[in-house]
């Protein structure tokens, strides 16, 4: 399968990554030849150094013989006409970076005339998960499956915790909760866990289960925290208009706190149920001016990583409980949770998540489970796919119990019609299914890919 990706900025050079990691032939345009160089010793891909609106520069890149043209550049009209003209060209597919709430508004008109397969718009991606996030503040993550009905959160176990020590099984049979533990990541390594693993202070929990089920085991375990009613967004970006969009709607109390006067005047006029204040959001006198140790959630979403983490901090130490922080470089991303901040948010991450999905599901577009979802946890070390069954085959009927799955592999959850169901080993897949599979392995296309 041959794709070209046009932009080699973060977003860029993440799927180029990814996807030449996967043996897909790759081939990236930019008009910046010090970053193609850096490319191109680092990744198994093809360069061409030019302008990806140009058709010439296009040709130069065999976009005519492409299966999928990735245009994800820093700007939303080079995107769209990139695309526009890969099309023209003959490339069979095309996807487009979106990011302006103006153009994303009316993107079915534009996918139409443009031709796009699919538009992205990361910025909508990442302040989806946030208003999750606050929506259940006890997860550290929540990534959704079928149409949000299933849920795969993230949960670290802190000292004191009732289930330090307990055996997965115990903790099915002691709770009775339709939930099922998917991998358990320790300061070591990530594992994918069977009924005698032991819970140990530390450990983070994936568990995959409705959101009434895991409301009610988090509940059971005491911990649930009050709603969210106030919440300070440090940063006046796109995220922060898409998230306090969602949070006014709700009923939330917001406040934004934005450098550029210019933009706050933008964001009064857009978000009259907001309150704007013009100010350094890494200010401290500010923060606790603003009442910052009264807030119930603390968002940090200004363009620059570390003052993203510089501030979260901040919060920290005046005792909020829930504070999410946007961190786009992934070694920070780790530091960061080091230090105690267990909400991390990358627009980068959540949109090559976005795009990987798509390019799945068209590479193996004959299988007998097309792939529907797709995310990378735990560092990308394990990944998390929903597969539509829409075909029968060896598997399907066949009790689980029946079925030999390949090491490190689980099949998580089992959506059909209206019932969600964490499966056991008499249960079984049928046509229509949606399938969720938690993974260690690499570039898993089809259900038949997990068995033996």
């Amino acid at each position: 399968m041959k794709i070209v990706i046009i932009g080699d900025g973060k977003v860029g050079y993440k799927l180029a990554k990814q996807l030449s990691v996967e043996n897909y032939d790759v081939v990236m345009i930019d008009n910046n030849e010090k970053k193609m160089r850096f490319a191109v010793d680092r990744l198994d891909i093809a360069c061409v150094t030019g302008d990806g609106a140009s058709a010439d520069v296009q040709k130069e890149a065999d976009v005519p013989h492409a299966d999928l043209v990735i245009a994800c550049t820093s700007a939303d009209e080079c995107n769209m006409l990139s695309c526009l003209i890969a099309k023209k060209l003959g490339a069979k597919h095309t996807i487009a970076r979106v990011r302006n709430p103006v153009y994303f508004k009316q993107i079915g008109l534009l996918k139409e005339d443009l031709h796009l397969s699919m538009a992205v718009n990361p910025e909508l991606i990442v302040a989806d998960e946030i208003s999750r996030l606050l929506l259940f503040p006890d997860a550290s993550k929540i990534e959704t499956f079928v149409k949000g009905r299933v849920e795969l959160i993230e949960f670290p176990i802190l000292k004191g915790s009732r289930l330090v020590g307990m055996s997965l099984a115990d903790m099915y049979n002691k709770f009775q909760i339709k939930i099922l533990v998917c991998a358990v990541e320790d300061c070591d390594n990530v594992i994918i866990p069977d009924g005698d693993y032991v819970i140990r202070e530390g450990d983070r929990l994936h568990i995959a289960a409705s959101h009434r089920e895991v409301e009610l085991f988090f509940k059971v375990l005491g911990k649930h925290r009050e709603k969210i009613r106030k919440v300070i967004i440090c940063g006046g970006g796109r995220v922060a208009y898409y998230l306090s969009v969602q949070l006014c709607s709700l009923g939330m109390q917001v406040k934004i706190i934005e450098r550029d006067e210019a933009r706050c005047e933008e964001l009064c006029e857009l978000l009259p149920k907001a309150t704007i204040i013009n100010g350094d959001a890494t200010d401290h006198d500010l923060l606790i001016e603003e009442g910052v140790d009264e807030a119930d959630a603390f968002v940090a979403l200004t363009g620059m990583d570390e003052e993203n983490i510089i501030t979260a901090l901040f919060a920290k130490s005046q005792g909020i409980d829930k504070i999410i922080a946007k961190v786009n470089e992934d070694r920070r991303a780790r530091m960061v949770e080091e230090f105690g901040i267990d909400s991390i948010v990358s627009a980068k991450t959540a949109t090559a998540d976005a795009i990987l999905s798509y390019v799945r599901a068209r590479k193996n577009s004959q299988a007998s489970a097309n792939i529907e979802t797709m995310y990378q946890l735990v560092d990308e070390q394990v990944e998390a796919l929903e597969f539509i069954i829409k075909s029968e085959t060896r598997y399907t009927g066949i009790p689980l119990k029946d079925l030999s799955l390949k090491s490190n592999n689980l099949i998580a959850c089992i959506a059909r019609k209206h019932q969600i169901i964490i499966p056991g080993g008499d249960d079984y897949m049928q046509v229509g299914d949606s399938v969720i599979v938690v993974t260690m392995e690499k570039g898993i296309e089809d259900l038949e890919d997990i068995l033996i």
